[in-house]
């Protein structure tokens, strides 16, 4: 699969964007919490065994995290917090922290990047720990179909407030159809490989 385009982190990482850039039409994301690193493992799988033009992948957004298996990037941002949506604000240094301002990690300006590069018609983001399909903007059809793949409820919130999330900035605010696929944290990963890449088959 093609490197569209790589960046490096904080701690000399690297950031990948996977796929043909003529035809991709839908990005798929994983690991944007460092402790939730079931979507690397899967798209890594998924792409090691099939061509997929319709996708771009970044398999993980946050590797700077993931090496620290903590939330947060490297300087102790949750970068779902951290998107420049209408509804950003300056919140306490905890793991829920969304940086000194909106848009300021390396990571958050990777992937609005790759959105205005792309253009997507849908994304999906893959997480952990909650077993549900959450989505954000004109994303209920297909919400719906993936729930029927994995036997996750649907749920339009996700039950708490997430100023800055990429949710709104994509979802939302801009009216991509986004998706986020809380995974199955006790499951062993091996376990999700069928079901979803089932849902990468169908986007």
């Amino acid at each position: 699969m093609n490197k569209i385009k790589t960046i490096k982190t904080k701690l000399g990482n690297e950031i990948e964007l996977l796929g043909e850039t003529d035809t991709a039409k839908i990005l798929v994301i994983g690991v944007f919490h460092g402790d939730e690193p079931q979507g690397k493992f899967l798209i890594e799988n998924y792409i090691q065994k099939q061509e997929n033009p319709r996708i771009a992948f970044i398999p993980c957004l946050n590797p700077d995290g993931l090496k620290l298996n903590t939330r947060t990037n490297a300087n102790g941002v949750d970068l779902n917090r951290n998107f420049p949506t209408k509804n950003w604000e300056l919140t306490d240094k905890n793991e829920f922290f969304g940086g000194e301002s909106a848009g300021s990690e390396i990571e958050t300006q990777f992937l609005i990047e790759t959105i205005e590069q792309l253009s997507p018609e849908l994304i999906l983001t893959l997480h952990a720990p909650f077993k549900v399909v959450n989505f954000d903007g004109p994303a209920d059809e297909i919400s719906k179909k993936i729930s029927d793949i994995i036997k996750y409820p649907v749920e339009p919130s996700i039950g708490y407030p997430t100023p800055g999330s990429f949710g709104t900035y994509a979802g939302i605010e801009r009216q991509i159809p986004t998706i986020t696929l809380e995974l199955d944290e006790i499951c062993p990963v091996e376990n999700l490989i069928i079901p979803v890449h089932q849902i990468f088959d169908i986007l």
